[in-house]
């Protein structure tokens, strides 16, 4: 099957106010840049129709049925066609129609291009919580640990080539997921960029998928003790 640029990837549960409109703005961003590529839906057990949403839109999905975000991300990433893998979340808390400054950065040869949300966060898109306590303290703690200077270690829309992110043997299921893949590729030597991004608040208008506790020691767990 021939390789395609990109895959833009957005991990999914239960979705079905905002999937369809994400995946548009995607596919929009794919033709208004001529790069050839390819919207993925990693479905992780949706049960409002959000896959079915996302493939009238013009995705492609496939079902995850191992739970978690993390596993939802690493099934699709292992059924992405694309050189370069752009995931983000389907809650359009992200602008999927402006990606442009991180296959860019891809295209210079950066194997991971983190989007960092701390100088553009709208009312109402992040916990006071979060912003001021959580994000700066976990984060800080990564760059300590990990050895890395990525200031936003939780921001949810990231690029990254897909064959240097299979190699790395990426096996966190849940949440922290999102520290893995970044302590990985900066333990193996890799140069990371990291882009400013706007954060918005999520359209889905129901409870979030992130538990603050249970997901900040998890995310703490992998800091300290990688995956387990």
């Amino acid at each position: 099957m021939e390789e395609l640029e990109l895959t833009i990837l957005m991990p999914c549960l239960n979705e079905s106010r905002t999937v369809a409109r994400c995946v548009g703005l995607a596919r929009e961003f794919l033709r208004e840049n001529s790069v050839c590529g390819e919207v993925l839906v990693a479905d992780n057990g949706s049960t409002d129709g959000s896959a079915e949403l996302a493939r009238a839109a013009g995705a492609r999905v496939v079902s995850i049925t191992e739970r978690g975000y993390g596993n939802a991300l690493i099934g699709g990433i292992k059924a992405a066609r694309g050189k370069y893998v752009i995931m983000g979340d389907c809650d359009m808390s992200y602008d999927m129609l402006h990606l442009g400054g991180f296959l860019e950065k891809l295209r210079e040869g950066y194997p991971l291009v983190m989007g960092c949300r701390l100088d553009n966060i709208q009312p109402g898109a992040m916990p006071f919580s979060h912003r001021y306590i959580g994000v700066p303290v976990l984060s800080f703690l990564g760059r300590v640990r990990l050895r890395t200077q990525v200031r936003d270690f939780h921001c949810g829309l990231r690029g990254f080539d897909r064959e240097r992110a299979l190699a790395l043997g990426l096996s966190c299921g849940g949440m922290e997921f999102a520290t893995e893949i970044i302590g990985k590729f900066a333990l193996s030597g890799a140069d990371i960029a990291e882009i400013s991004v706007t954060l918005s608040p999520d359209g889905r208008g129901g409870r979030s998928h992130l538990r603050t506790i249970r997901d900040g020691l998890r995310h703490l767990r992998y800091i300290f003790f990688g995956c387990r």
